[in-house]
């Protein structure tokens, strides 16, 4: 029987997901098909048990289901446990949907090689945070700072993590030159102003690299302002990329081309894409 998976969401129809899974399964030449589906809010469960009921491969969860879906699944590895947060689902051999989170290991990996004694800087202590520092933490990168404007948020990260430190906003601006790689994981990185952006950059470190999660646009304006001090900057776009990677390599077996992916969706998105 021809395997399939799927991405499910809502709202579902501006995921990059199908385009590129579609593609991948394309160039390995797998016998395999990926759609995306909407579902509304109270009917997860039986979407959860339909996907299980037509015998789905495995399939991706976006927003706003990551932390819904956990009760609804067999297992949950430790890539989502810690995090509280599933991204995609995968069927084993004896049948069950085991839930794993591929967010923060595909942004890790989006950074290309890096080393573990460098100082990192995590601005926000959100989810999208919590994924990424949980990330840095289970690979070894023990010299984390969580910044955020409630100081206590960034605290219980570090207290999860067992590592690290938390500053404030202001500290983590007075300090920025300490700082080997700066994520910014809130939503101040889109305001339009540099009075709005959430930390001032003019102390960034000679060499440093600066991320931003987002994506779309491909340059937006906290890395538009950490350009203007001639350092490596990385937009979302590799941790879509590479997290879809990794949830194609559990479905699979095999690990897909990122790099002409990454160059695919540039085109798709249009604009600047600035990279390793």
């Amino acid at each position: 029987m021809k395997r399939w998976f799927a991405v499910i969401g809502n709202p579902i129809s501006h995921s990059f997901s199908p385009t590129m899974h579609e593609t991948w399964l394309k160039q390995l030449d797998i016998d395999a098909s990926y759609i995306p589906i909407h579902v509304e809010q109270n009917n997860l469960e039986k979407a959860v048990e339909s996907l299980k009921l037509l015998g789905c491969s495995g399939w991706n969860v976006t927003v706003p289901f990551k932390e819904d879906i956990i009760p609804f699944l067999d297992e949950i590895d430790d890539s989502a446990r810690g995090i509280g947060a599933v991204n995609t689902v995968v069927k084993t051999l004896d049948n069950k949907y085991v839930g794993f989170n591929t967010d923060g290991l595909g942004f890790v990996e989006s950074l290309g090689s890096i080393l573990p004694e460098q100082n990192i800087l995590l601005i926000g202590a959100g989810g999208a945070a919590r994924g990424i520092a949980h990330a840095f933490n289970s690979l070894g990168y023990t010299q984390l700072t969580i910044a955020n404007r409630t100081l206590e948020k960034a605290k219980v990260l570090v207290e999860e993590l067992q590592t690290g430190q938390a500053l404030t906003l202001e500290e983590a601006e007075n300090t920025l030159d300490t700082f080997d790689i700066v994520v910014q994981t809130t939503s101040l990185g889109m305001k339009t102003s540099e009075a709005s952006l959430p930390i001032q950059l003019n102390r960034l470190k000679e060499n440093a690299i600066v991320a931003d999660i987002v994506y779309n646009p491909l340059v937006t304006p906290f890395l538009e302002e950490a350009k203007k001090n001639n350092v490596r900057t990385i937009n979302g776009l590799g941790m879509l990329v590479h997290q879809g990677a990794l949830a194609f390599s559990y479905w699979n077996g095999t690990k897909p081309d990122t790099d002409g992916m990454i160059q695919q969706l540039i085109e798709q998105i249009g604009g600047n894409y600035v990279n390793r």
